[in-house]
C-alpha cells in the first residue's frame, strides 16, 4: 500500500518544527511564496499521480504474474531486498533525469526553487511519465507490486528530511545513506555539484558509480537552477524545459538534431539555435534570488487559500472511490485552477483577483449545482467558511495590487 498519504501529518508536524528552529536560530531558510510554490508543486504532482498511476502498475502486474523469474515468498527478506533493489533503480532512474534532456524537463521541477527547507522535498514534477519503466524489472525478479509501492513510498518518506539545512554532517552514517549534507550538493547549481549524488536513501550507488560530491566548507551551496525559473507558477515550472525543447526543436534546421534536443545531454542545444537563440545562464558570482515582496495581507491570503486548495486536494485523495468520474475530474480541474490562481497572487498579476473572486464564485456553484457526496457538501461548506475570510484579505491584498499597478504606470 501507498505509505505517502498517511506521513503527510508527519511532514508538517516536522515543517512546523523546523520553522520553530528558523526562529530560534535566526535563520532566512524560508520564504512565504516560495515555500508555498514547493507545497503547491507537491499538492499538483499527486493530483496528476491519480490520473497518470493505472496504467504504469496495470503493465507492472502484468509482467510480475506472466513473466516473473522467481516466486518469493512474503518474508521479512524479500522486502529488505525489494527495499534495497528499488533504491538501485531509484538511482538509475534519477540519474538520467539529470543526463537526458526530455527525462531532466520532468525532474527540473524539483530543483527549481532556489531556497532548500523541508517545503523543497514536496516540490515534485507532476509530468513525470517514464520513470515507472525503471521499476519493472523488479517484476520480472517476482516482486510483488504491494511490495512495490510500500518500498516506494519507504523510499519517497525517507527523502523528506534531507531536505533541510539544519542538519550538519552526520559523519559514518554519510558513507552508507544519504544524508541533509550529501543531498544539499544535489540540489546546488554550483558548477563542482552538478549531477552529483543521485541516491535516495543509500549514497554508496554515488559511490560506486562515482558520482559522488562531499559538501566543501570552502564552496558554500547556491541553491537553485543555473537558468532561473523566476516565477511562482506551479504549472509553468511542470512546463518551462519542455517549452524550451520544443522551441529549439522547431527553430533548428538539422532534422537529426530535432530529435536530439529531447534525446540528448542535458543542456545540449543545436549550434544553430544557440546562435540564434542564446539563453543566459546565472552568473552565480552575481547571484541573487528570484522575489516579489509581498506585504503581511497578501502573505496571509495566499497562504490561507494555498491551505484551502491542499484541504480538497486531500478530501478528493482520501475518499477517491467514492466519486463519480465527474466530480473527480472537477476536483482535479479546481486543484489545477486554484494553484495557478493562488501563483498569479504571488506575483503580483493586475489579473489575479480576478481569477481569485472566480474561484470563490465556483466554490459556491459546486454547493448548490453539483451533486455531490454527503461528506463533500459539508466539506465544502467549511472550504467556503474560509473562503468567506479569505475575501476580506483579497479586497484588501487585491488593493495593494492595483496600487502597485498604479504607481508602476506613474513612474512610466
Amino acid at each position: 500500500m501507498s505509505l505517502i498519504l498517511y506521513a503527510i501529518p508527519l511532514f508538517f508536524i516536522l515543517i512546523a518544527i523546523e520553522l520553530v528552529l528558523e526562529k530560534v536560530r535566526k535563520t532566512d531558510y524560508y520564504r512565504t511564496n516560495d515555500a508555498i510554490n514547493s507545497l503547491s508543486a507537491g499538492v499538483l504532482s499527486r493530483m496528476i499521480d491519480i490520473v497518470k498511476a493505472l496504467i504504469p502498475l496495470t503493465l507492472y502486474v502484468f509482467i510480475h504474474e506472466n513473466f516473473a523469474l522467481f516466486q518469493l515468498a512474503d518474508s521479512a527478506l524479500v522486502w529488505i531486498i525489494a527495499f534495497v533493489l528499488y533504491d538501485f533503480c531509484y538511482y538509475w532512474n534519477h540519474r538520467l533525469g539529470h543526463e537526458m534532456s526530455l527525462l531532466w524537463a520532468a525532474h527540473v521541477v524539483h530543483h527549481s526553487s532556489e531556497e532548500y527547507n523541508l517545503t523543497t522535498a514536496l516540490r515534485q514534477s507532476s509530468s513525470s511519465i517514464f520513470s515507472w519503466v525503471f521499476y519493472l524489472p523488479l517484476a520480472l525478479l517476482g516482486i510483488d507490486p504491494l511490495v512495490l509501492i510500500s518500498v516506494g513510498s519507504l523510499n519517497l518518506i525517507y527523502q523528506f528530511w534531507v531536505h533541510t539545512r539544519h542538519v550538519s554532517k552526520l559523519g559514518w552514517f554519510e558513507w552508507i545513506f544519504v544524508s541533509p549534507s550529501n543531498h544539499r550538493v544535489h540540489h546546488a547549481q554550483n558548477r563542482i555539484y552538478i549531477d552529483r549524488n543521485y541516491g535516495g536513501v543509500f549514497i554508496i550507488w554515488d559511490r560506486l558509480f562515482g558520482s559522488f560530491q562531499e559538501e566543501l566548507d570552502e564552496e558554500p551551496v547556491i541553491f537553485g537552477l543555473r537558468t532561473s525559473l523566476k516565477s511562482w507558477n506551479p504549472l509553468y515550472a511542470n512546463v518551462q524545459v519542455y517549452k524550451q525543447l520544443c522551441l529549439d526543436s522547431w527553430h533548428t534546421k538539422n532534422w537529426g538534431d530535432k530529435c536530439r534536443v529531447w534525446l540528448g545531454r542535458t543542456g545540449w542545444r543545436p549550434s544553430d539555435v544557440t546562435e540564434t537563440h542564446p539563453i543566459t545562464k546565472t552568473d552565480l558570482t552575481q547571484f541573487e534570488k528570484f522575489d516579489i515582496p509581498l506585504t503581511t495581507s497578501s502573505k496571509l491570503y495566499c497562504l490561507l487559500q494555498h491551505s484551502l486548495t491542499t484541504f480538497i486536494a486531500l478530501l478528493l485523495m482520501l475518499n477517491i472511490n467514492n466519486l463519480l468520474i465527474y466530480q473527480q475530474v472537477a476536483l482535479v480541474l479546481w486543484v489545477l485552477y486554484a494553484s495557478y490562481s493562488t501563483g498569479t497572487m504571488l506575483e503580483k498579476r493586475s489579473f489575479a483577483p480576478w481569477l481569485e473572486w472566480l474561484k470563490h464564485l465556483s466554490l459556491l456553484a459546486a454547493m448548490l449545482f453539483l451533486s455531490l457526496p454527503t461528506w463533500l457538501d459539508y466539506s465544502l461548506l467549511v472550504a467556503l467558511i474560509a473562503s468567506g475570510l479569505g475575501l476580506l484579505l483579497l479586497h484588501k491584498a487585491s488593493k495593494q495590487v492595483l496600487e502597485v499597478a498604479e504607481n508602476s504606470i506613474e513612474t512610466i
